[in-house]
C-alpha cells in the first residue's frame, strides 16, 4: 500500500472514530439528561445538558442554523483545502487536521439535524464560569492548537536540523 493512501486511509479513520465518538457522546446526554440537568464529577467540573443555537461561547447565535451551518461548511473546505495542500510528512498536521474535522462535521450533525449543538462539558470554580462545549468542540480547539504548533515551532525545528546535516554533508 503506497504511503499516501495509507495517509488517506488513517486520516479518514480519525475522522470517522472522532464523528461516532462525538454523536455516541451527544445521544447518551440527549436520551439520560433532562436540558439543563447537571451532574457533578469534580467541584470544578460537571456534565450539563445545555444547547448552543451560536458557535464557540455562543458567538453569532442571531444568525440562525442555517446561516451557522453555511458557515460551518465554508470553514470545513477551507480545512480541506488546507489538508490536500499539506505535504505528506507533515504527520501531526495531518492528525489535527483529521481531528478538527471530525469535530466541525460533529458539530454540523447537530446544527443540521436538530438546529442547535448538543454541549455537556461544564468547568467552573466559585468564581468563575467557562463556557459548556461538547468534545466537537476539544477536537477543533485541539486539532488547531496541533497545527499552530506544528507549523511555528516543530516545523521551523526539522527545517533547521535538515539544513544543518545538508551544511555536514
Amino acid at each position: 500500500m503506497s504511503s499516501t493512501r495509507k495517509l488517506l486511509l488513517t486520516n479518514g479513520a480519525v475522522v470517522v472514530a472522532a464523528v461516532v465518538l462525538d454523536q455516541l457522546i451527544k445521544y447518551v446526554v440527549v436520551s439520560t439528561m433532562a436540558l439543563g440537568e447537571a451532574i457533578p464529577i469534580f467541584p470544578f467540573l460537571a456534565l450539563l445538558h445545555a444547547r448552543n443555537t451560536g458557535i464557540a461561547f455562543s458567538m453569532f447565535a442571531d444568525v440562525g442554523p442555517l446561516g451557522l451551518a453555511i458557515l460551518a461548511s465554508v470553514v470545513l473546505v477551507a480545512v480541506m483545502i488546507l489538508w490536500v495542500k499539506t505535504p505528506p510528512e507533515r504527520k501531526l498536521t495531518h492528525f489535527a487536521l483529521a481531528i478538527v474535522t471530525g469535530g466541525a462535521i460533529g458539530n454540523l450533525i447537530d446544527r443540521l439535524s436538530l438546529g442547535y449543538v448538543v454541549d455537556y462539558v461544564y468547568f467552573h470554580t466559585p468564581a468563575f464560569s467557562f463556557a459548556i462545549f461538547n468534545l466537537a468542540d476539544s477536537f477543533i480547539s485541539v486539532g488547531a492548537f496541533l497545527i499552530i504548533l506544528d507549523e511555528l515551532i516543530l516545523d521551523p525545528l526539522r527545517q533547521r536540523r535538515t539544513r544543518r546535516r545538508r551544511s555536514i554533508d
